[in-house]
């Protein structure tokens, strides 16, 4: 899968994905400081998942126009967002037969929520 980790997504997870065949790009060493709207750019036009524990992403991505369809947002949401906590919402989000493009979601403990950023045209 190809995913582009926000600066505050803990770097050993970010080398638990890329060990296990994950396409890993991370804002802290790739892209640092640019602002959640710039890293959603990148991500559409690379087709990369965002992994973040960063509400921000989840409104600019429903607000975005024209909506993401190569890209995805997974917010991650567990506290205290330790490694070792996050470590099983990784494990998920990557087990996981979702299709994460063209969504927005939250992976908690217990649950993952999916919202598509673009309406079907009923």
């Amino acid at each position: 899968m190809r995913l582009l980790a926000d600066e505050n997504f803990p770097g050993p997870l970010v080398e638990q994905l890329r060990q296990t065949g994950h396409d890993v790009s991370w804002a802290r060493t790739e892209y640092p400081g640019w602002t959640d709207s710039s890293l959603l750019e990148v991500a559409e036009s690379e087709a990369r998942i965002i992994l973040t524990l960063d509400n921000d992403f989840w409104q600019i991505a429903l607000q975005r126009r024209p909506p993401l369809e190569r890209a995805g947002i997974v917010v991650l949401r567990i506290h205290p967002a330790t490694p070792t906590n996050l470590g099983p919402l990784v494990d998920a989000f990557a087990s996981s037969d979702k299709t994460w493009a063209g969504h927005v979601s939250i992976i908690r403990a217990n649950e993952i929520q999916m919202i598509a950023t673009q309406r079907s045209a009923d």
